[in-house]
């Protein structure tokens, strides 16, 4: 309860920051068609991100508003609110922030974090990416119920191979993302939103690719495809909490209220 009132509370009060950004950007002349389109604008943004040289240390300040829904160490929550984003591919994230900000992907939640009041501009996204990219993932992620395995295998490997890769690592030049160790229940409710059309920024070709498989195949396929398991190295340590943020309070994922006292920052590349 504790973190719903202060997720709510917080995004509230983005949204009052973010109101008056929106308006500004919505008062000019409605006659006026738009001259490029949510996903053209994004894509600029992205290959502008891309060009610019990142500060994961400065992505770490960034990051201090991210905390709020996605925690500390970026591990997201079980039930798939939100998801991992430790670890994700840098490229991932830029592209999907990009698209937040631009409409290309809609999430009310979201929106009023990126918009560039908030977020900051091109050069905090690449910091945060950065930060966000660096960060050890949980090896505790949310899993389905494990009845039919053998069968997801299969299907991941028919469906998704080619693009994810055969260890669900990504592609960080084509901004593919990594799933291995995503939440089952995220990668529920995205793998819906991409077959239905409501997650606009979706690749076609993985549209086409899902559209025709059976309720019972995708809970198969994105069970398998939650136990992928991440390399070693991207793996944070048994009771590994973010000392960057050393008096952050901790109510999700089982994971301890406060971490132990006499935690020191040290750098998020060690």
């Amino acid at each position: 309860m504790r973190r719903t009132m202060l997720v709510a509370s917080a995004t509230l009060m983005v949204w009052t920051l973010a109101l008056p950004l929106l308006a500004d950007t919505l008062s000019g002349d409605p006659a006026e068609p738009p001259t490029e389109t949510s996903a053209e604008i994004a894509q600029r943004e992205y290959e502008e991100v891309l060009a610019l040289t990142p500060d994961a240390e400065r992505g770490r300040e960034v990051y201090l508003t991210c905390a709020v829904c996605h925690l500390p160490e970026g591990w997201g929550s079980v039930d798939g609110s939100y998801p991992q984003i430790a670890g994700q591919l840098p490229t991932v994230i830029i592209k999907q922030l990009a698209d937040f900000r631009a409409g290309n992907r809609e999430n009310p939640l979201m929106y009023p974090f990126s918009v560039p009041g908030i977020l900051g501009g091109p050069q905090e996204i690449a910091d945060v990416a950065a930060y966000v990219s660096q960060l050890p993932m949980t090896a505790e992620n949310g899993l389905g119920p494990g009845s039919d395995l053998e069968a997801g295998e299969a299907l991941y490997i028919e469906h998704c191979t080619d693009c994810h890769g055969a260890a669900g690592e990504g592609d960080e030049a084509e901004h593919i993302p990594m799933i291995a160790g995503q939440h089952f229940a995220y990668l529920m409710r995205q793998f819906d939103a991409i077959r239905s059309g409501e997650r606009k920024n979706a690749d076609s070709k993985m549209t086409e690719e899902i559209q025709d498989l059976t309720q019972a195949e995708q809970v198969a396929l994105l069970d398998y495809t939650a136990r992928l398991r991440p390399a070693a190295g991207k793996l944070a340590q048994e009771g590994w909490l973010n000392p960057d943020f050393p008096h952050y309070l901790r109510d999700a994922m089982g994971l301890r209220v406060k971490p132990p006292a006499g935690l020191k920052s040290v750098p998020v590349s060690e």
